[in-house]
């Protein structure tokens, strides 16, 4: 490959361009390095503010999708990727979400997770072929910092050929693919810290999205109740002890009171919740919990009205 085409290809992305406030930091002492790299850190959220209203539109698509019996599946290369296989990978746990409802496909496959594979992200027809699975009505998110890496580009041109809703995260506004998509996610980041490093600012930009969008996402969809993590799946004595604690501010009762009904529900969270707060029996709090589509709220509206 000629020099030329890397060139080419960078030309026009911020997070290449070199920055004019660091060109400094490789002759600054180490105290000074840091809080260079930490003035730019706070320009993150402050972008990511700017672009919630984009947010708030992926998160209804995802909403829309899942409860239409749909998936959502997210496309990155890189370090994009990678956060994007630690969301999915944390929903489960947190939220009680079924596994497979939330995809992560990362160039290259988990093996890239580990150790980069940074050619895997030029593929075409990787991007295309993982995006086989995508069906219509369901929602594909691609994470790229440049907004133009061919993987992630290519898998969401897939997924909108197949009927899905397309979402593009990225910190470059003027990314070619956002015209494509329904929604452009456009984090505008700046020049990074070392220029083209985007594990640092762009990186922090897509957890940031992420993490809001995903949690957003699982709020909407009832799996929290208030504040509080009532979804979560309690797979060791500190996350068990987590579940009590829960139920105790829930419902304002003693811990002893929380425990007998969670050992009652068979140590479901919300069926225990729901059995507590309208003073039923764990079988009909698990079926209102049901025929609510797992929200805590409605499950308690559905047993007040038959009351």
């Amino acid at each position: 490959m000629s020099d030329s085409i890397p060139l080419a290809v960078l030309k026009g992305v911020p997070t290449e361009v070199r920055n004019p406030r660091t060109v400094d930091i490789d002759v600054l002492p180490t105290l000074e390095v840091l809080r260079l790299i930490n003035a730019e850190d706070a320009r993150v959220p402050g972008a990511v503010a700017e672009a919630l209203p984009q947010v708030a539109k992926a998160v209804d698509l995802a909403v829309e999708a899942l409860r239409g019996g749909g998936r959502v599946h997210y496309f990155g290369a890189g370090t994009s990727g990678r956060l994007a296989v630690l969301d999915a990978a944390e929903l489960p746990p947190t939220f009680g979400v079924e596994p497979g409802l939330v995809v992560a496909h990362h160039a290259g496959g988990f093996g890239a997770i580990s150790q980069a594979a940074e050619d895997v992200e030029d593929d075409v027809e990787l991007g295309a072929r993982e995006a086989a699975d995508v069906r219509a009505g369901e929602l594909a998110v691609g994470v790229t910092a440049s907004g133009r890496t061919p993987y992630v580009v290519a898998a969401l041109r897939a997924a909108a050929a197949a009927g899905a809703r397309t979402v593009l995260i990225s910190s470059n506004p003027a990314a070619a693919a956002g015209a494509d998509v329904d929604v452009h996610i456009a984090i505008d980041t700046g020049p990074e810290a070392v220029s083209g490093s985007t594990r640092m600012k762009a990186g922090t930009a897509a957890k940031l999205v992420l993490n809001a969008m995903s949690t957003a996402v699982m709020v909407r969809l009832g799996r929290t109740y208030s504040n509080l993590m009532v979804s979560m799946n309690a797979l060791n004595a500190k996350l068990r002890g987590r579940v009590v604690k829960i139920l105790v501010e829930a419902t304002g009762m003693d811990a002893e009171t929380c425990a007998a009904a969670l050992a009652d529900a068979g140590g479901e969270t919300r069926t225990a919740l729901v059995s507590l707060l309208c003073e039923v029996a764990p079988d009909r709090a698990a079926e209102a919990l049901e025929g609510s589509g797992g929200s805590v709220r409605e499950a308690i509206r559905t047993i007040g009205g038959d009351n």
